[in-house]
This record gives C-alpha cells, structure tokens and sequence, in this order.
C-alpha cells in the first residue's frame, strides 16, 4: 500500500512517516485491496488534524481525527479507519447475501 503524506503548516518528518506507517501497516494487511492512502497533516494552534482518504471498492472512505498531540491524532485516524473500512465491508457482503425475490404477477389469478 502506497501512502501520501502531505503537511499544512508543517514539515513532515521521518518520525511522523514511520508513526503513520507503523499504524497503517495492519489495515494494509486486513485490506490488501487498498492501493493508496491519502493523509493530510494541518497544523493550527493547540490543534493537530489528520485527514484520511482512500478509494475502497469503489467507495471512497474519509476519516479525520484532531488532538492536541500529533501521535495521538494518528492512532485515533487509524483507529477509526478500521472501523470505516469494516462497515464498508459489512454493508458490501451484506449486498452480496441478499436473497433474490421474484415478483408474484396477476396473471395466474382467477376472477
């Protein structure tokens, strides 16, 4: 899985890039259907975003999470990544077990 890291008010460091990857690394292993990651990194005052985008089956699925640490950020994004992607995933397969009903016509009633 590829990940785009990109920063707003900040240098992205090789401590984030491995914080980041490290975190993403068990979604990639659950979701190897993922290709890309997108993550946005904004900077404010006493406030650290995240931003998440990824394209999964054809939907795509965007999580943010903000704190006063950056870590902390990262780790809420991932977590609620997972939770994203497994909801994606259950509706999918719930799409997919859905039982076929056939429409009853008026043609074999008698008056």
């Amino acid at each position: 899985m590829k990940i785009k890291i990109s920063g707003h008010h900040v240098e992205i460091t090789e401590g984030i890039k491995q914080s980041i990857e490290n975190k993403f690394a068990k979604i990639s292993k659950h979701y190897p259907s993922i290709m890309t990651l997108n993550s946005t990194i904004t900077v404010e005052p006493h406030q650290q975003k995240l931003e998440v985008t990824t394209l999964y089956e054809g939907e795509q699925v965007t999580v943010n999470a903000s704190d006063k640490q950056l870590y902390v950020a990262i780790a809420k994004v991932a977590k609620k990544l997972q939770v994203a992607l497994a909801r994606r995933k259950g509706v999918l397969s719930a799409k997919f077990h859905d039982k076929f009903v056939v429409p009853q016509t008026d043609l074999y009633q008698s008056s």
